[in-house]
């Protein structure tokens, strides 16, 4: 198994304020393909790439590199079509341009397909000159970076506020390989849009996130959210919850639970994050919950989800408290659990506590419902049914966020 934390001994690469720093180059090697890229060679994902008009991104990608003769070309290539992924996915998600395929627009799956194949491409690449193992992880970063919005955020006009919103990728593959997630859906859809409030016009700005464990030990989050968060009126994470309904997560807790992510990698410690010494076992959100749950915005309950699993302080076996944790216990889930989902609200509240934004920043976790397929479905690729939820989450969490900041820019 190909993992982050192998490349991070093979590279050297140490974590330092939530940016990768890249030791001493050393001898290329050609690794192989992730866990996560190789699924692409099965049925589904191509079907998926297919029938969006995305599978010609990675074969036109490695045409391109096919052409580099030095690593600044390489990185240059990397970028531009990087970012050009991005914007691609989301002109289809928003209606922009023609469209291939019989995929509906709102499906975020080709974005991540076609992100894999082109990490495919840059891992195993064999260029016609010297390509060290650190400028190959550099390469690979920067399409990660770009291929998810999180270098195309982008705030202007006087008198607009601003708002950040991030999904994350499809996972739990091995389960069902055809799984779509409504937050990453959500991104692609919100992206550039405006939203009215009482206060006036606000921009919303996405990114997108891996479901990888050593990704956000690397600082994944920080980095991306770091310049951004001290500059906006609001942000919420967004990610794939419960069955039926929307939560907002009221307590985030500083533990991972060892979940296999994307890779089939696990990870059960303590939130790795810079500074542990001054590390809290809980952040708490900021959103005006309380308004978002009063207003309707959708076909779906949204709760005010206040539940957290802890040890208590003492120690003893873990409890779980209905209204959240008591004084000094210590974490094991918040209230989005103990995956990757708790663990971005973890770090983007920890992140805006420490830029001490608490009392001033709304700033908090929204888990959508379980995207689900049409009865009787467990083959095909897309039914009515799976489009109409997506599209009917996808409207939900525009509308939540309209309701946050209406709420949370009067406070």
């Amino acid at each position: 198994m190909h993992s982050l934390r192998v490349r991070i001994g093979v590279l050297g690469i140490a974590l330092m304020a939530g940016a990768l720093v890249p030791t001493a180059a050393h001898a290329a090697t050609v690794p192989s393909p992730t866990v996560e890229e190789q699924r692409l060679d099965r049925a589904v994902p191509q079907e998926i790439l297919r029938r969006s008009g995305f599978d010609a991104v990675a074969p036109e990608f490695a045409r391109a590199l096919g052409g580099v003769r030095s690593y600044a070309q390489a990185r240059r290539i990397v970028v531009r079509d990087g970012s050009a992924l991005w914007r691609r996915a989301v002109d289809r998600a928003q209606g922009r341009g023609p469209v291939s395929g019989d995929l509906s627009r709102d499906d975020d799956r080709p974005l991540y397909w076609a992100r894999l194949g082109m990490t495919r491409e840059v891992r195993t690449w064999e260029p016609g000159f010297g390509l060290s193992e650190r400028q190959r992880a550099s390469l690979l970063d920067v399409l990660e970076r770009t291929s998810r919005g999180q270098t195309d955020i982008r705030y202007s006009g006087k008198g607009v506020r601003r708002i950040l919103v991030t999904g994350f990728d499809p996972f739990t593959l091995d389960r069902d390989i055809r799984i779509s997630n409504p937050s990453g859906a959500s991104a692609l859809a919100l992206d550039g849009t405006v939203v009215r409030t009482e206060e006036g016009p606000a921009r919303v700005e996405t990114a997108v996130f891996p479901v990888r464990w050593d990704d956000f030990a690397q600082g994944t989050v920080e980095r991306a959210l770091g310049p951004y968060l001290p500059k906006v009126d609001l942000f919420t994470t967004v990610s794939q919850g419960r069955v039926g309904r929307f939560d907002v997560e009221r307590t985030n807790g500083a533990w991972r639970g060892g979940f296999p992510d994307n890779d089939n990698v696990s990870r059960t410690e303590t939130v790795p994050v810079a500074d542990p010494v001054s590390q809290p076992q809980w952040t708490t959100t900021t959103l005006p919950y309380a308004a978002i749950v009063a207003a309707r915005t959708g076909r779906f309950p949204v709760y005010d989800h206040t539940e957290v699993t802890e040890i208590p302080a003492g120690g003893g076996d873990p409890v779980v408290r209905a209204d959240g944790p008591t004084p000094g216990s210590t974490a094991r889930a918040g209230g989005g659990g103990d995956y990757l989902s708790n663990e971005i609200a973890y770090r983007a509240t920890l992140l805006r506590d420490r830029l001490g934004l608490h009392d001033t920043l709304p700033g908090g976790h929204v888990h959508t419902p379980v995207l689900e397929f049409g009865a009787g479905n467990t083959t095909e690729v897309t039914d009515p049914e799976f489009v109409r939820n997506r599209v009917d989450i996808i409207d939900q969490v525009r509308a939540i966020v309209s309701v946050a900041a209406d709420a949370g820019f009067r406070k």
